[in-house]
């Protein structure tokens, strides 16, 4: 929503918004954007003394009926549509849509594929959902018929119950996993399939789909119907797969990358920052999009080794008292047991013997009501310490999952305590990975802070 807001202020439009907890770096964008931000959902922001009556209101999915702001914009009979709805009829008409979807990476794979454009010098239009650092800004309109936008499958609005990607009617799609997730919306992973069998849909013939090798999940989707072009990734040397990944380390910072056709064979190589296996699947998945755009490999590799990342993905906020913090946005056992395996073999092979500790807080409501409660401990093991804030809202066995983590297991049920807990434990050489989709109470800076004093 927050890059939405970007994009109708370079249109032209008085923008203004409301959420109910603004932090950074989306408020920090948006301030330097001139958008004007209220906390809360008062219906005073549409009529109060300073107020400016709104033309259009864009209701995000996050509102639902009992809202203030939505039963105020239902009495007064005032003009709203979804986000996903006014991005098709304002930005998106008659533009090269290049959409990324899946579970997990879609930020960082849209910003990759975003960056691989305009690294090529095709100026695209693109809406991500985070800061990539490569830009200034997470949305703009571009100078060119391509457009990159993060696709997600969550709904549109409370009034709009599918997927935000139908609308968009992609050219290009990216299905860069698929799992389930959002079970405050989707009682089964089979509904979940039907969305993005509904996304298929909306493809043309000229268009390409973009998905990985084996993954069963995807294969059940296309069982039911596919009218446009697919091409696979895998990392490894599948015939079967046209893009091909060969790695040239072990921590997933330098690889190769294959694109095997008819015609014969082309490849080029990536040497960035980034770690992991799946940032690896995020960048070839995204080499292979801008190739339907007309990008050659070889740009394309240049580019992402020119890649800064995205903010909150991994992002090292300092050094504090010879103890490395880390924001990372994962809140999903893939998404977290991905980025701490990359995390741990790049430690590994630095030959550095710091502690890997990670603070994680489950704010996801698939997380929340408990569904990964059997998966949750795997995805821990690379950890050498993991504190876990404890909600009151989550129906997670804590207890269960430190039984079975191989981790050492703690938790608490406030951050104060969790700040108390790692001054005692952290010394010099320590990295420190927060792990939270939210703003998690500052506790990066809060313990950044309390370091420095302790230093």
């Amino acid at each position: 929503m927050g890059s939405l807001a970007v994009l109708a202020k370079e249109l032209g439009y008085e923008v203004s918004g409301s959420d109910q907890n603004v932090y950074p770096p989306m408020s920090t964008q948006l301030e330097e954007q001139g958008i004007a931000l209220s906390q809360g959902y008062d219906p005073a922001h549409f009529s109060g003394s300073d107020a400016v009556s709104p033309d259009m209101i864009v209701i995000g999915n996050t509102c639902s009926r009992g809202n203030p702001a939505v039963e105020y914009i239902l009495e007064n009979n005032l003009s709203y549509c979804s986000g996903p709805q006014w991005l098709s009829e304002h930005v998106l008409q008659d533009r090269w849509v290049l959409a990324v979807a899946g579970t997990h990476g879609k930020t960082t794979t849209t910003s990759m594929l975003t960056w691989i454009l305009e690294y090529a010098g095709l100026e695209p239009g693109y809406l991500v959902g985070g800061v990539p650092k490569n830009f200034s800004c997470s949305a703009r309109l571009g100078k060119s018929p391509f457009f990159v936008i993060e696709a997600d499958e969550y709904d549109s609005a409370f009034f709009d119950k599918r997927s935000k990607f139908v609308h968009y009617r992609a050219k290009t799609a990216i299905l860069g996993n698929l799992e389930y997730d959002h079970a405050d919306i989707f009682p089964d992973l089979a509904s979940i399939q039907t969305q993005f069998h509904h996304l298929l849909k909306t493809i043309p013939q000229n268009g390409l789909v973009i998905a990985p090798l084996h993954n069963k999940n995807l294969e059940e989707v296309f069982a039911r119907g596919l009218w446009s072009e697919k091409e696979y990734f895998d990392l490894q040397d599948d015939p079967a797969a046209q893009w091909r990944v060969t790695s040239l380390d072990k921590q997933g910072s330098h690889y190769r990358v294959t694109y095997v056709a008819d015609d014969g064979e082309n490849s080029g190589e990536v040497n960035w920052e980034l770690l992991g296996d799946h940032n690896i699947q995020n960048g070839v998945a995204a080499l292979a999009a801008a190739a339907h755009a007309g990008v050659s490999l070889q740009k394309g590799c240049a580019a992402l080794s020119a890649f800064a990342g995205v903010k909150r993905r991994l992002e090292l906020l300092g050094e504090f008292a010879g103890v490395k913090i880390y924001d990372d946005f994962a809140h999903h056992p893939t998404a977290i047991k991905t980025t701490l395996d990359g995390f741990r073999a790049r430690l590994n092979e630095n030959g550095e013997s710091g502690r890997l500790i990670c603070v994680i807080e489950a704010r996801s409501n698939t997380m929340k009501m408990g569904y990964h409660q059997k998966t949750l401990a795997a995805s821990l093991d690379k950890a050498d310490l993991v504190i876990w804030y404890k909600s009151e809202a989550s129906k997670l066995d804590l207890a269960s999952i430190a039984s079975e983590s191989l981790s050492d297991f703690r938790n608490y049920p406030s951050t104060d305590e969790i700040i108390d807990d790692l001054l005692k434990e952290v010394v010099a050489g320590d990295h420190v990975v927060i792990m939270s989709n939210g703003g998690f109470e500052g506790i990066h800076m809060r313990l950044a802070e309390a370091l420095g004093s302790r230093q």
